[in-house]
């Protein structure tokens, strides 16, 4: 006979639902001791256990479950969620379709099977099961972002951009728009890209981008005798990689000034065809005309074929206040293959999870040989387990620094952060370590970028694979040595 509601089992969900997850474990394991027999309680500690990663108890609570009542979905669903995590996804899958069997109406279990079938290789039937969600639920957040995934695992990319397009189409405004301008851009659109890029200018709060001068701003026509101002807005690396814009500016005219963070002046000023550079918040020159920054590749109507990528556009600055500690600290590798290493970006970055990795993930490396190993890591908690690595960190005070350390290096290899856009502008061999839906900018199917020819794209081939990313760089390090 079911047993009735507890307040203990209330108490317990309430704690759980306000992510009190241990005080709600203690709950729920103090009301089966008093109430052994009461099935929601089993099937629910099942699935908090599940959560909290303690697999082999979930999965003895869902069998204390599923003894209750052998056919109970819910219990089917987490005791299949265990299997899949434990990697025993045959069993997994078995357990699904029982589940299914019972009830399948329940959208959750069918976007659990769907990730089972996924990660055992079944993309399509995996496909199919997203998209039967989606006909009845066609905003379904996760399904959609699932299904995304699977598009791209299998390499249509015509059908990832469509059913990205479709889902930006319920949103309306600037925001939709400067959204859609980055799908334009992965994937090759460029003209149409960056005419939709502009709309960021449109989006409020983005007070970067919101420069008002009573001076007319530029239309991408010749100017000579005149002065332009260029201005910044988002982060350094977008900094860096348009400033080959502003060559492209200087052969229409007179005197092209730039504005940048306070941190890029020095090296900034090296990018042929700026005769000022102003750090943001100084007063400025006088001027005639101006123009963000990032508006120019929709003024130069720039698409693959005409991007600027003459590299080096950036050198490395006349002043740099540890020069001699770095060649220092390069020079005991002075008989090996130099190579600098960065697997972390700015925690603060939105999708830094998705971008950086764990310092073991680069323990392949290490079977390289006659390779002196040099971390490009600014704040390290832990570092890689590579032989004789010499840490950087301390010397990289300011771009200057960072610029002259890299024109040491034969080979960098970097997560997708401001160095690899250095490395780029320098124009030093660079790895870059994309996730699997990367940034616009990195676009899509390719290993090499038409922004940067010296780099070289290594993507994941599934989220958060890291582990075949590395094992491919070690072989192809190995197979040029």
């Amino acid at each position: 006979m079911p047993v009735a509601p507890h307040r203990n089992l209330e108490e317990a969900r309430r704690l759980d639902k306000a992510g009190k997850r241990q005080e709600a474990l203690a709950t729920y394991q103090a009301f089966l001791d008093e109430h052994p027999g009461a099935l929601d309680g089993w099937v629910e500690l099942g699935g908090l256990l599940m959560i909290l990663g303690r697999l082999p108890e979930a999965w003895e609570a869902c069998q204390r479950a599923l003894s209750l009542e052998p056919g109970h979905y819910g219990a089917l669903v987490h005791a299949a969620s265990v299997l899949m995590r434990q990697g025993d996804l045959p069993g997994s899958a078995r357990l699904f379709r029982t589940a299914l069997a019972q009830d399948p109406s329940r959208l959750a279990g069918r976007l659990m099977f769907s990730d089972c079938l996924a990660e055992q290789g079944d993309l399509d039937q995996a496909r199919r099961l997203l998209e039967g969600i989606l006909e009845q639920v066609p905003d379904h957040a996760i399904a959609l972002d699932r299904l995304n995934t699977l598009m791209a695992r299998q390499g249509d990319w015509t059908g990832l951009r469509k059913d990205m397009e479709r889902q930006l189409a319920r949103y309306s405004g600037a925001e939709a728009e400067y959204v859609a301008s980055h799908l334009d851009l992965m994937f090759g659109d460029m003209p149409r890209g960056w005419l939709r890029f502009e709309s960021r200018l449109d989006i409020p709060g983005r007070a970067s981008a919101q420069r008002s001068f009573p001076q007319p701003q530029w239309q991408g026509e010749p100017f000579p005798g005149r002065t332009l101002l260029l201005t910044w807005e988002q982060g350094f690396g977008d900094t860096l990689m348009f400033l080959r814009f502003a060559t492209e500016a200087k052969q229409l005219g007179g005197r092209v000034l730039v504005e940048v963070q306070t941190p890029l002046v020095d090296i900034a000023a090296t990018c042929p065809g700026i005769d000022e550079v102003v750090p943001e918040g100084q007063s400025l020159p006088p001027f005639d005309l101006h123009a963000p920054l990032l508006s120019l590749p929709a003024l130069f109507r720039t698409d693959l074929e005409s991007i600027p990528a003459a590299i080096p556009y950036l050198d490395v600055p006349t002043a740099v206040p540890d020069r001699e500690a770095i060649a220092d600290a390069l020079g005991a590798g002075s008989d090996r293959v130099r190579i600098g290493i960065c697997w972390a970006g700015n925690s603060k970055h939105a999708m830094d999870d998705k971008r950086s990795l764990a310092p073991a993930a680069l323990a392949p490396l290490k079977a390289l040989p006659d390779v002196a190993w040099y971390s490009f890591q600014f704040e390290a908690q832990e570092e890689p387990p590579l032989p004789g690595l010499v840490t950087l960190g301390p010397l990289l005070k300011g771009f200057p620094n960072t610029a002259c350390a890299l024109s040491g290096m034969d080979l960098v290899i970097t997560v997708d952060t401001v160095l690899a856009h250095l490395a780029g502008a320098l124009g030093i061999p660079t790895f870059l370590l994309l996730s699997f839906i990367p940034d616009w900018r990195w676009m899509m199917g390719r290993d090499t970028s038409p922004w940067y020819p010296t780099l070289r794209l290594y993507r994941q081939p599934a989220p958060g694979d890291w582990n075949s990313v590395l094992r491919q760089i070690t072989q192809d390090l190995a197979g040029e040595a």
